[in-house]
């Protein structure tokens, strides 16, 4: 009875010890103390763990298995750096210069292939055409025509035998039919693109190509019926499976990140009406869209640094209304709009409406050399698209403006500044 208690004991040791490890080597002149690890799911980072540094290196345990595109995030400095994992240990190193992580080392096979791989294709998509438009000004037989030559065909015939990891060879097959630009290649259909995407593995939703080979789906053309299109597709992919709820997770959040208003509508009213089990993934956009719509309370945000105010939070401010900013210093959106803000905010003042500035910047000097000159109440993360309230309110660019009552309700959502001024009567 002891040697199988043992040997069950010794399984569950097993059953909850790392799948892979994820190692990574800082200089000490780096000052994060904290690293996030997310893994993908469609386009969106999914957090796997969080890990303190012990020296100057994190090790992470990742105790689920995992094939696909990963992310290191160090909050304290707002950096991140993509990597991927085959599932495997995967160990690099990075130097940093002036903030910036340059010199990123990767001491794992898959990743040093993948690596090389993407430096190759950018090469070729971006290089190679440059090179090939110059070689019509240059004589052959000059010094400077013959380097063109040789560096044209060394990057024509470039390639890497990836065929021993599954991940990395999944992503160059698939980035090269669907997404490389290349004038030779043949043009895509949407039979081509469905095929894809109904028979592919589970490497898609955590290849970071679903959203654009989605993008290049709505692209085909020319079109006479893009519902039609986008119904097909739906179909094939059966929207009561995961891989069908992620795609019309995918193109909603599409739909509403080019403001396509009446193709977001219809397929997010399809969404909220599906009767079978959904996914984590298309009931986070169904949340995230209802709690942000007409008539809906306002989600609360507790404040970080907030200016102008003693507040502690949104939902303290007490106004007949209130109009809310998503913004940015570096914006150029913004740096057009808010000046029509600044212009009536004694008027808003004046019949208790208050502005409230929710800022996705990321440099604190940026940051505040803007929000100086800004006299309503801001607010900032600090956190740029890593900011709470990226997800948590359902933005996808800058500005966003809503306008709510008294209690915090959902009243308007304006396009764009003027359409606030108009909104308020405040002509």
């Amino acid at each position: 009875m002891k040697k199988i208690l043992g040997i069950i004991s010794l399984m569950m040791i097993n059953s909850v010890s790392a799948q892979f490890k994820v190692e990574i080597e800082a200089p000490p002149s780096f000052a994060p103390k904290e690293v996030y690890l997310y893994t993908l799911s469609g386009s969106k980072d999914l957090l796997e763990s969080k890990e303190v540094r012990k020296g100057n290196s994190w090790q992470i345990n990742v105790a689920k298995p995992y094939t696909g595109m990963m992310k290191l995030y160090f909050p304290e400095d707002n950096i991140s750096m993509n990597f991927i994992s085959e599932n495997k240990n995967v160990k690099l190193k990075f130097d940093v210069a002036q903030g910036k992580i340059t010199n990123v080392e990767y001491l794992d096979d898959s990743n040093f292939a993948m690596n090389n791989l993407q430096d190759i294709q950018q090469k070729k998509e971006f290089i190679l055409p440059a090179l090939n438009q110059m070689k019509d000004y240059y004589k052959p037989n000059t010094d400077f025509g013959k380097a063109l030559d040789t560096e044209i065909n060394r990057l024509s015939n470039s390639s890497l035998d990836v065929t021993k990891y599954p991940f990395v060879s999944y992503y160059n097959t698939n980035y090269s039919k669907f997404l490389e630009k290349n004038a030779a290649k043949k043009p895509l259909t949407h039979e081509d693109i469905i095929d894809f995407l109904t028979k592919s593995n589970d490497m898609l939703e955590t290849s970071s190509l679903l959203k654009p080979v989605l993008i290049a789906y709505l692209n085909v053309g020319p079109s006479t019926n893009v519902t039609a299109d986008i119904d097909a597709l739906l179909k094939a992919v059966n929207v009561e499976t995961p891989r069908g709820q992620t795609v019309l997770s995918e193109l909603i959040e599409i739909f509403d990140t080019y403001d396509m208003k009446d193709l977001k509508t219809k397929y997010l009213t399809q969404a909220s009406n599906l009767k079978c089990t959904i996914n984590e993934r298309l009931s986070s956009t169904i949340a995230t869209n209802k709690n942000t719509e007409i008539g809906a309370v306002f989600p609360n945000q507790v404040f970080v640094q907030a200016t102008n105010t003693s507040a502690k939070s949104l939902t303290d401010v007490n106004s007949d209304r209130k109009v809310i900013i998503f913004w940015s210093s570096t914006c150029s959106h913004c740096e057009a709009e808010l000046p029509t803000i600044l212009e009536k905010y004694s008027a808003m003042k004046a019949k208790n409406i208050q502005v409230i500035g929710l800022s996705l910047d990321n440099e604190k000097a940026s940051y505040q050399n803007k929000v100086k000159n800004l006299p309503w109440i801001n607010d900032s993360e600090l956190k740029g698209w890593y900011s709470s309230y990226v997800d948590k309110y359902n933005v996808h660019a800058t500005p966003t403006y809503f306008v709510l009552d008294a209690n915090n309700k959902i009243i308007a959502k304006p396009d764009h500044a003027a359409d606030v001024i108009s909104y308020l009567k405040l002509n």
